[in-house]
């Protein structure tokens, strides 16, 4: 069994996608960081970094729970876990799918970030942050755009953790200032996941009044 600890957020959804797509057994534990619950002494001992999302793993790699915190990290060890291709075994494949990943980690998940914050819930205007990091999000959807428009998936033509990782930020396009219209490979891509059980399923994870 598999306890996650997550919130509704696009890194916290990243994983009930995942936990989803491979069909494993899993309770979910809300942490609402509106509250301040990631502070709490009970999760700092998940996450000393206080963020969401981690999981604890009864039954680890060598039979004894293990806790993995970092939202990429826990994409990369249940793909292990389960050995499924969402992290392909081909070494072209599997480099692939960890490059796009780290992209989204680096760059997608942080300036998609900053720009929420800037945008939307900041207290005060503040046009330079608000046109940096507008624009640096606007260069990255290009950037996915293109290898959209290359591949049909960001790491080739097969899903894998890569688009798990990035499509929760990019579901978030309603607080972004533009159209995802304009990036028409990002929207076909976008539209198509949108349709997967799992997806859906994984989006409404944590279920919260």
């Amino acid at each position: 069994m598999i306890d996650l600890y997550t919130w509704t957020t696009p890194n916290g959804r990243k994983v009930s996608i995942m936990l989803e797509e491979l069909g494993l057994e899993y309770t979910t534990h809300p942490i609402n960081i509106g509250q301040g619950e990631q502070f709490a002494l009970e999760f700092d001992a998940i996450n000393p970094n206080h963020k969401i999302p981690a999981i604890i793993d009864s039954d680890g790699p060598d039979g004894k729970p293990i806790t993995v915190f970092e939202s990429g990290a826990i994409l990369i060890y249940l793909a292990e876990k389960t050995k499924s291709e969402l992290l392909p075994s081909d070494a072209r494949g599997r480099y692939a799918a960890l490059e796009w990943l780290m992209l989204q980690m680096g760059g997608i998940g942080p300036m998609f970030g900053q720009v929420h914050h800037f945008w939307k819930f900041a207290k005060e205007d503040i046009p330079y942050a608000k046109e940096r990091y507008r624009d640096e999000m606007m260069r990255l959807y290009g950037v996915l755009d293109k290898r959209l428009g290359e591949s049909k998936y960001l790491g080739g033509e097969n899903y894998t953790i890569a688009d798990i990782a990035a499509y929760p930020w990019v579901a978030r396009f309603g607080w972004h200032p533009c159209d995802l219209a304009d990036f028409c490979n990002v929207k076909e891509w976008y539209d198509r996941l949108s349709q997967r059980d799992a997806v859906k399923k994984g989006m409404t994870i944590p279920l919260v009044e």
